[in-house]
Parts: C-alpha cells; sequence; structure tokens
C-alpha cells in the first residue's frame, strides 16, 4: 500500500487526474466568481494609497513651491481660474497615482481571493464607483459638509471648478476613472499569480510521484 492508505496504483490515477485536468477546477468551481467582501478590502488599500500618493506628490509640490518663491494655494487658486493651466505634469502624476493605488487594491483583492483575479480587481474599481455616487448623492442631499473624502481630501482632485469644466477637463475625467479601472484589474490579475505558482508546485509534486 503506498501513502495516505492508498495502492500505488490509485495514487497514479489521482496524479494523472490532477495533471491533465488541474486540481484547482473543482476548487474554483466552488470558491470562485467574485468576492465582494474581498474587494471591500482592496477597496480601502487603494483609498489608503491614495492618500499616501498623494500626499507624497502634494508634499513633492510644496517643496517645489517654496524652492521657487511660489505659494501653493495661490498657484491652485490660478489653476481653478484657468483650466488650461493644468499641465502634462499633472495629468502625468494623476494617471501615476491612479494607476499605482488601484494596482494595489486589485492586488490584495486577487491574493486574498485566489481565484478569477481580473473580475476582483473589476470588483475593486466598482466599490469605487459605487462609493463616490453615494457620497455625491449624500453631499447634494445633505450639503457638503458630510462630503467626508472632500474633507479628507483622501483623493487626488483636478483643481477645476465644475461650472467651468471643458472638454478636456471631461476627458481627463474618463481618463482618471478608466486608469483607475486598468490598475485594479491588472493588480487582481497579478495578486492571483502567486496562487498559480503554489498550484504548478503542486502538480509538480503530483507529477514526481512519492519519493
Amino acid at each position: 500500500m503506498g501513502v495516505h492508505g492508498m495502492s500505488e496504483t490509485e495514487q497514479q490515477s489521482s496524479r494523472d487526474h490532477v495533471v491533465h485536468h488541474g486540481a484547482p477546477d473543482s476548487e474554483r468551481a466552488r470558491f470562485g466568481g467574485v468576492k465582494f467582501g474581498v474587494a471591500f478590502f482592496g477597496w480601502l488599500t487603494a483609498t489608503g494609497m491614495l492618500v499616501l500618493l498623494t500626499a507624497l506628490v502634494t508634499a513633492a509640490g510644496a517643496a517645489l513651491g517654496v524652492a521657487t518663491g511660489t505659494d501653493v494655494e495661490q498657484a491652485t487658486s490660478k489653476a481653478s481660474e484657468n483650466p488650461e493651466t493644468i499641465g502634462i505634469v499633472g495629468a502625468i502624476a494623476l494617471a501615476v497615482i491612479l494607476l499605482l493605488a488601484y494596482y494595489c487594491g486589485g492586488y490584495v483583492a486577487g491574493r486574498m481571493a485566489r481565484f478569477d483575479g481580473a473580475k476582483q480587481g473589476f470588483a475593486v474599481w466598482v466599490w469605487a464607483v459605487l462609493i463616490a455616487v453615494a457620497v455625491g448623492v449624500l453631499g447634494a442631499v445633505a450639503g457638503n459638509k458630510y462630503d467626508i473624502f472632500s474633507q479628507l481630501n483622501n483623493f487626488p482632485r483636478i483643481p477645476v471648478d465644475p461650472g467651468k469644466l471643458s472638454t478636456a477637463g471631461v476627458v481627463v475625467l474618463v481618463g482618471a476613472v478608466v486608469l483607475a479601472l486598468i490598475g485594479a484589474v491588472l493588480g487582481g490579475a497579478a495578486g492571483m499569480r502567486f496562487h498559480r505558482r503554489v498550484d504548478d508546485a503542486g502538480l509538480a509534486a503530483y507529477e514526481r510521484g512519492p519519493e
């Protein structure tokens, strides 16, 4: 008899099934799919990264303002009056922040859920959209004092008055949403890759058989 009370023939049959059909298939059928609870923690991670990265960029901007003798608040005020002053550097910084933050959020969700990493990343993005809409509606109904995210300033914001938002501003806004989605999906797929390496190691052990 082999290990665990199985004959060598039974062990070989089990190994062949795993090698040709894949052990995770049955696990995926049972535990796969979108996990919105896991995605929520991914969204929390993305939000935390947004706070951290925005703070770093703000600190860098403040340091640059001191070096050039420019007041950061004055620069922001001028940008609000003239949307065209939002240059390529600001757009790139916003893109990098969103991409990295939501990549991290998607990675956490994909790593926690094990299966369907890209879907978990998409769910992270859905959480962000739903919460942003909910907060926006609450702020419109109850007043801006309930706009928690605005008070915390934990999202990178384009310093443009919505009433003066141009077509270019709308394009930037849509681009930011798309970048967040791309980052979350890529992060989810990357987070799942760790589990695939573990599965591959298990399959390799089955192929080698008992030592």
